[in-house]
């Protein structure tokens, strides 16, 4: 039982752990000067500059999404 309850724990701090890192880091993909995220789209070229993502519907929806499951697994 003690097993079990330790496998639970590690598999949440592990989600977790993921959680975060999968909100804040930038540059999900990059290719070539172009790097895009949840947040924003960057180029990186001579004039460096970016861009919103677009706004689409289920892209704020996941937006929003990945902001609550940060707060409400910090409580």
């Amino acid at each position: 039982m003690l097993l079990l309850l330790l496998g639970i724990i590690v598999l949440h701090v592990t989600v977790l752990v993921l959680l975060f890192v999968s909100t804040i880091v930038s540059q999900w993909l990059m290719n070539g000067e172009h790097a895009a995220d949840l947040w924003q789209n960057c180029t990186t070229g001579s004039p460096f500059h970016c861009l919103a993502s677009s706004s689409n519907e289920w892209l704020q929806s996941v937006q929003a999404m990945m902001i609550l499951s940060v707060i409400f697994s910090v409580l």
